[in-house]
């Protein structure tokens, strides 16, 4: 009877539909484990996660397996056996697998039971739920293989124990959100480490997928709820763990216990990866932006040099008749500090020609916000205009709070790739900002020290679209809106909620209107990184024509 194990958890990226460059990099980690029984891979690592609808093609499906068969012929060697996650279709169904991979053969495949239908999973569209999994035989050690979703509920494991598991292993993809490694750790594993008295080995990716982030952060609990592994968050790492039996029972041996970057770095850091990942698997050869001297546009700017280096980040100022010395100095001194390009393209004359192109047809109406949106979809032009010329992807600086009430110009500052700030409430973004200028990020390639004027952290926001304009001439104090957009948004909670919480009712009626009127706007938005439970795009899906209101 095996006495020892040695299991390598491979805390990988992957890039979805890149089915032999995933089974290529897979090969690589096994030949880094030769001393090790058996490497691990998170969900799905062959297809990529997560897939969506393009598992439903069958040439991907038909190719999936192919490269897992190719991958199984790699294990005759006598090394490492493989457990690799992936799809396979069984006459004309779906299943999201893990398949072990040994002596050169397809062992033994188990199927998901527990399809996610929430938030940013659509499984039970794509996948049909497998059978309650047995165990996995391997080499004399019955090992239950939840997958995901399947540790998140009692159920799975409770039948693999009841079965005969000795140890159990999770494959995962779990997108990084806010406290979400507490809730893993504490709330999920640590319960089923107690229900089942079994230790259990929690593997997940690391990488972007459009707008989501994975942070690893893969982790090793024995059967007593000790953690005894902790990988770092936010980079790839191969973890060996040493598994010894005493009297009949198996525990892993205690290894490195990495610390996990706390709030707000782990935010920042999945904006970094969400970029990284974002603009390389595309291709783009760097990002364009505007800089106004604004905190959005400072902290947008600092994460893209931290995702892919100064060189390739190149900011443009474009100013106009409002536009402050302030502004123009702040601009200036943040792309010193970060040493990124700064170009100035002046956007008078095409105001100008747009006062001139309307005039007659405006004649008899002053200006209001038509005024307003001309420039900022003028500055928009502009840098679409660089960004066809050159290649570059436009990176959006718009924040949480504006995208919720509609503060943002349609085809103006909303037009572009990619936004790091989608999910991000304006204090998040102060907090990021005042956080960025004393530390720099592990995973970032930017210089230490401060990335903007303190200024730009400490001035009112403003548009500057008019004559000493502020964003609190149109929404309340941040302070009292974000809170008010958090109730909204993250809880789904009425307006009497909110206002028996402290909040004036007037204000949260009319917030509560502003969301639900900018559901088009937000349809139209480009990707962003997702930060916590709500985001718009993936987690959030409202009708645009919408009559309900809960004031």
């Amino acid at each position: 009877m095996t006495q020892t194990l040695t299991i390598a958890l491979a805390q990988t990226t992957q890039s979805v539909g890149d089915l032999s460059g995933n089974a290529d990099a897979m090969l690589e980690w096994r030949a880094k484990a030769q001393d090790a029984d058996l490497i691990v891979f998170p969900e799905l690592q062959l297809i990529g996660y997560p897939p969506e609808d393009l598992v439903l093609k069958p040439a991907l499906i038909e190719r999936a397996g192919d490269e897992l068969l190719r991958l199984a012929k790699a294990t005759g060697d006598g090394g490492p056996a493989m457990l690799v996650g992936t799809v396979i279709a069984n006459r004309g169904v779906l299943f999201n697998c893990v398949a072990l991979l040994d002596e050169g053969e397809i062992k033994t495949v188990r199927q998901k039971r527990e399809l996610p239908n929430y938030g940013t999973f659509d499984e039970k569209r794509l996948f049909a739920p497998g059978p309650m999994p047995d165990p996995i035989d391997f080499r004399g050690v019955k090992i239950g293989v939840p997958i995901c979703e399947d540790v998140w509920y009692p159920f799975v494991c409770a039948h693999l124990k009841q079965k005969g598991a000795e140890i159990l292993i999770t494959p995962n993809g779990s997108p990084y959100e806010i406290d979400k490694d507490e809730r893993r750790i504490a709330h999920v594993c640590a319960a089923r480490v107690q229900e089942t008295g079994l230790p259990i080995a929690y593997l997940n990716r690391v990488g972007g997928q459009d707008e989501l982030a994975f942070d690893g952060a893969s982790f090793v609990m024995n059967g007593d709820g000790v953690l005894v592994h902790q990988v770092p968050d936010w980079r790839e790492e191969l973890r060996i763990t040493h598994w010894e039996r005493e009297d009949d029972t198996w525990h892993c041996v205690p290894g490195d216990i990495a610390p996990l970057c706390p709030y707000p770095e782990d935010v920042y850091s999945a904006m970094i990866v969400g970029l990284r990942d974002y603009v390389n698997r595309n291709r783009f050869p760097g990002v364009v932006l505007g800089l106004s001297g604004g905190i959005d546009s400072a902290l947008s700017a600092a994460v893209a040099v931290d995702a892919l280096g100064a060189d390739r980040v190149w900011c443009v100022m474009m100013p106009s008749r409002f536009t402050s010395q302030d502004s123009l100095d702040d601009a200036a001194g943040c792309a010193k500090m970060l040493g990124v390009r700064l170009d100035t393209i002046a956007i008078e004359p095409a105001m100008d020609a747009f006062d001139t192109m309307l005039a007659d047809v405006f004649t008899g109406r002053g200006s209001d916000i038509t005024e307003e949106n001309i420039q900022s979809r003028i500055r928009g032009v502009t840098l679409m205009a660089l960004s066809n010329k050159f290649g570059h992807m436009l990176l959006t600086t718009g924040n949480k709070s504006e995208m919720s009430v509609g503060y943002a110009t349609i085809y103006g500052d909303m037009a572009g790739g990619y936004s790091v700030l989608k999910d991000a409430y304006k204090t998040t973004v102060f907090d990021l900002s005042r956080w960025r200028n004393e530390n720099k990020p592990a995973i970032g390639l930017g210089k230490a020290g401060p990335v903007m004027p303190e200024r730009v952290i400490t001035k009112p926001p403003t548009a500057e679209l008019r004559e000493d304009q502020k964003d609190e001439d149109s929404l309340p104090p941040y302070e009292v809106l974000d809170p008010i957009l958090h109730g909204l948004v993250e809880n789904e909670l009425s307006v009497d909620t909110l206002v028996a919480r402290g909040f004036e009712h007037e204000t949260v009626a009319r917030i509560e209107r502003l969301l639900y009127i900018a559901e088009y706007k937000r349809r139209q938005a480009p990707p962003g990184v997702k930060l916590g439970s709500r985001n718009f795009g993936r987690d959030r899906r409202y009708p645009i024509t919408n009559a309900f209101r809960t004031s």
